[in-house]
């Protein structure tokens, strides 16, 4: 499942990809991979994410 709310979290901060790949210390194509829905983040990485992005776990990650 695409996660659209974690690429429309990243846009309205006017960040790329690569931009927070860099923010949080992964690839590009893994931040890519996560939007798209093909690669499930480990928490470690869910919460380096949600920090960088001012946002809480539930908010980008919560399947409703």
């Amino acid at each position: 499942m695409k996660n659209l709310k974690l690429k429309s979290a990243r846009a309205a901060l006017d960040l790329s990809q690569q931009e927070l790949a860099d923010l949080v210390g992964v690839s590009r194509q893994t931040i890519s991979a996560i939007e798209k829905g093909d690669y499930n983040p480990t928490i470690n990485l869910c919460r380096a994410i949600c920090k960088t992005l001012g946002k809480t776990l539930d908010e980008l990650f919560w399947e409703e």
